[in-house]
């Protein structure tokens, strides 16, 4: 009999690259603590309860509940949908393994390739990087990222979200951002921004809306908008400026 939190778990699965937020659960399932299994996983007990939240969020229900009383003053323990998206991921590694055995070449696919076959957003922006570079700052976190091309990006994320993700230099990412979030100018004007030199190639039709698409290196186009008032033509050079905490990062498996 199919689950009742079959189709709202698979979102929570869809994500189960998600580093150490699978770990987080197992080790919670054995620790009976939230605490405990932030400990054994090397993470903080904040980055374990964003981890919670999120596959929470996926699922579409509660994965974990605490627990009242006891020796040690309580603790926490995962719900019915929780124990079940640890068995379905587990099945879910079983059927990859199997499938890879039975098929050795799909090893060898660009472990980049595998993630953006599996990505589903509303983001237009969206193109592989990998990271070169991490510097922590006043709680948050300042990734390099640097394309085939040699284009690069910076995206700020919380210290939590790097801890989970375990972020490292030479990681492969996928890097998206909306396409509301690009400003296209005829000069780079805010340094505080990810700033990257292009070529107009495409126009909204009309133009009345300002959505432009600029390639800025062989296989990396960008759609953003510019000022109505600005005039640009196709092969035009341009900017593309974009805040920094605009740019999300989507982890792939390596």
């Amino acid at each position: 009999m199919a689950s009742k939190y079959f189709r709202d778990l698979g979102k929570a699965l869809s994500h189960t690259k998600t580093d150490k937020r699978m770990d987080i659960l197992r080790r919670l399932q054995d620790a009976g603590s939230i605490s405990e299994a932030a400990r054994r996983a090397g993470v903080s007990y904040k980055a374990a309860w964003q981890a919670i939240d999120i596959l929470s969020n996926l699922a579409g229900t509660p994965l974990v509940e605490k627990v009242v009383g006891g020796s040690g003053g309580g603790g926490a323990q995962l719900t019915a949908a929780g124990k079940e998206l640890i068995k379905a991921s587990a099945e879910l590694e079983l059927a990859k393994s199997q499938l890879l055995k039975k098929s050795p070449s799909a090893s060898a696919t660009e472990p980049i390739t595998q993630g953006m076959l599996g990505l589903q957003t509303t983001m237009r922006n969206q193109f592989p990087a990998t990271v070169t570079g991490i510097a922590k700052k006043a709680g948050s976190v300042r990734v390099t990222l640097t394309t085939k091309g040699a284009s690069v990006f910076h995206a700020r994320i919380t210290s939590a979200s790097a801890e989970l993700f375990e972020l490292h230099i030479g990681q492969k990412v996928m890097v998206l951002f909306k396409a509301t979030a690009v400003q296209i100018m005829h000069s780079a004007v805010d340094a505080s921004k990810n700033t990257v030199p292009g070529v107009v190639i495409r126009k909204s039709r009309g133009g009345q809306s300002g959505e432009l698409n600029l390639l800025v290196e062989p296989g990396v186009t960008l759609v953003g908008f510019a000022n109505p008032l600005s005039s640009f033509n196709i092969s035009d050079e341009a900017w593309a400026q974009i805040d920094e905490t605009a740019v999300v990062l989507a982890m792939t498996h390596e």
